[in-house]
């Protein structure tokens, strides 16, 4: 299955832009190699330069979409019935989603206080265990039995011979296709930057704060890409509910997905047929519990007390993932981030100080800040056409470290401005006291860089 929003759409779309699945896993296999190389190069620090409001919008959004998307299963949807009434609600269904959902809470939040034993026997397991149960008893029964379409559904070989034939391999003549190496660059980038930013929101969530070598995620998600390529799979990315449901549930190492994946696999191998007895809807409501911790009312609170500047980012992240896409979401969030540091920087680049109005003259102190990019330009740019004639103005820049040249240019030309506004200028540096100077790039050029 594929494991992410950004790459179901590549996937939905390449396979026929290919024209055959055998030719689109060259593709994967291709945007396997690319990752690996993305690894080597060291491109894993590209998710350490998206804010910490965007990661937090993205698990929060994530969150809300597993909530939204897990509902209908939770109540058993028929999606046959044209009108949504208590004839499209399936009440076995429902029963047992709510039984299940009831199990989760008393093992988080009573239980597995109780002793070892509940930490060892997890919440989950002993749900869906539950639910084959009630699906075997209810079975048949007209008011609370649950019909195929809302249970599990693997597929179920008759042999062993069976099994290896659903595997399909790459058709590698298709390599000189130029549509699949571009399918293989989007793959390679789509996967890569989904992955480093749920790296990014798994190490937040994780309670122990361990960091994830991002390099070395992208070597072996790259490697798995290649394998699954080969044995007929759909390209795979890390996603966000695995990695938090793991969290929860109270895994510490890469041993848990590892085990993890070899019980998904003996499971389809040995298990299928009891697998096909395990309700949607208890595994809604493990979902269910999931997309609540990770969207929790709470958090929208907090995060609103730390001020606009962290919850624009985070709101515009959280709307554009839910209404829009994953990377859309993301995008937006991290373009709003952007505006907002430019008008941050552009309101704090100087300090601006009335002294004294007496006589008719104007005395002003303007002290800049430590950094002055050119972001800074339309502000102070402002700030000195506004002066008034006869304006005696101090500009203090010994807490200045970085000037740039573009506002250098600006104090060039605001000095020549000045003679004919009747401004006087007084510089203070840590060189000392320059009234009226008569080149700011001079004066600049031979100050002492800072260390």
């Amino acid at each position: 299955m594929v494991r992410a929003a950004g790459l179901a759409a590549i996937v939905l779309s390449a396979i026929g832009t290919l024209g055959g699945y055998e030719n689109f896993l060259v593709a994967v296999v291709l945007g396997g190699i690319i990752q690996v190389l993305l690894g080597v190069l060291k491109a894993g620090v590209i998710g350490y330069y998206f804010p910490s409001s965007v990661i937090k919008g993205m698990l929060t959004g994530i969150g809300i979409i597993i909530i939204i998307k897990q509902i209908p299963f939770f109540f058993g949807y028929d999606k046959s019935v044209e009108n949504i009434s208590l004839e499209s609600i399936s009440l076995g269904s429902t029963l047992i989603g709510v039984i299940g959902l009831a199990i989760l809470l008393l093992w988080d939040k009573v239980l597995s206080k109780k002793g070892k034993i509940f930490q060892i026997i997890q919440g989950p397991l002993v749900a869906v265990v539950v639910g084959i149960i009630f699906y075997v008893i209810t079975q048949g029964n007209n008011q609370f039995g649950i019909n195929a379409a809302q249970l599990v559904s693997v597929p179920v070989p008759e042999s062993f011979d069976t099994f290896l034939g659903q595997f399909s391999f790459p058709n590698f003549d298709a390599i000189t296709n130029k549509d699949v190496w571009i399918i293989a660059f989007t793959i390679a980038l789509v996967a890569s930057l989904e992955t480093l930013l749920c790296v990014e929101a798994t190490d937040k969530l994780d309670p122990d704060k361990n960091v994830t070598p991002t390099n070395r995620e992208l070597l072996a998600q790259g490697t798995g890409n290649i394998i699954s390529g080969l044995i007929g799979g759909l390209p795979i990315t890390q996603v966000i509910v695995r990695s938090s449901a793991n969290i929860q549930s109270g895994g510490k190492s890469k041993l848990s997905a590892i085990i993890h994946g070899f019980l998904l696999l003996i499971s389809v191998i040995l298990i299928p047929t009891l697998l096909n007895k395990i309700p949607l809807s208890v595994l809604a409501a493990v979902l269910l519990i999931v997309g609540f911790k990770l969207a929790k009312p709470a958090l929208f609170f907090q995060i609103y007390k730390q001020g606009l500047k962290q919850f624009l980012p985070f709101i515009v992240t959280v709307l554009g993932i839910v209404f829009a896409d994953l990377l859309i979401g993301i995008g937006l969030g991290l373009s709003v981030g952007i505006v907002v540091i430019l008008f941050k920087s552009y309101q704090n680049s100087h300090f601006l100080h009335i002294e004294d109005k007496s006589n008719g003259l104007h005395k002003i102190k303007m002290s800049l800040a430590e950094e002055v990019t050119f972001f800074n330009k339309g502000a102070i740019l402002k700030e000195l056409d506004s002066l008034p004639e006869n304006t005696y103005l101090e500009l203090d820049v010994r807490k200045t470290r970085y000037l740039d040249n573009d506002i250098i240019e600006i104090l060039e030309d605001f000095a020549f401005k000045a003679k004919e506004r009747n401004i006087d200028i007084k510089l203070i540096s840590e060189r000392g006291i320059v009234e009226n100077p008569s080149s700011f790039i001079e004066f600049f050029k031979l100050r002492p860089k800072a260390s």
